[in-house]
């Protein structure tokens, strides 16, 4: 699938690292380094605007590497980029962890992930088929 896409920073376009990788790292386009404190979070640009055909999506992902080494993470993870946004792609981090955290103009801050997505329409109903499950979540079915 081929998505058009607008690219205002000095970064290069993103790319899957390996061939079979699900998400594309984006990274930070910044004039300045960005510090986050602990526990803050901020909305940290891009400089990429794309054009998703209907029917999908690009979910926005936290990268594992800086969340296990560093406590970075995206806040509303997965973001969601609909089909219909033109708009730059920012990216809302926070730091988790109990150090300062800087972000430096190129860096790989989140993974892109496009997928597709199917728009449903509600069939309002007066009660729904048993299941095995039923009502049960949140741990129901134990701990071990």
């Amino acid at each position: 699938m081929k998505v058009k896409i607008v690219n205002r920073s000095e970064n290069p376009l993103p790319d899957y690292s390996t061939q079979s990788s699900a998400g594309m790292d984006l990274r930070a386009n910044l004039e300045h380094a960005i510090s986050l404190e602990p526990l803050e979070r901020k909305l940290i640009p891009t400089g990429l605007f794309i054009e998703l055909p209907e029917g999908f999506e690009a979910q926005i992902r936290p990268r594992s590497g800086l969340a296990l080494k560093k406590g970075i993470s995206v806040l509303n993870t997965p973001g969601t980029i609909d089909a219909d946004y033109r708009g730059e792609i920012g990216i809302i981090l926070v730091n988790l962890s109990n150090e300062e955290f800087v972000v430096e103009h190129g860096e790989r801050i989140c993974q892109m992930v496009v997928n597709k997505v199917e728009t449903i329409q509600w069939s309002q109903v007066e009660s729904l088929e048993e299941s095995e499950r039923g009502g049960g979540g949140f741990g129901h079915t134990g701990t071990k």
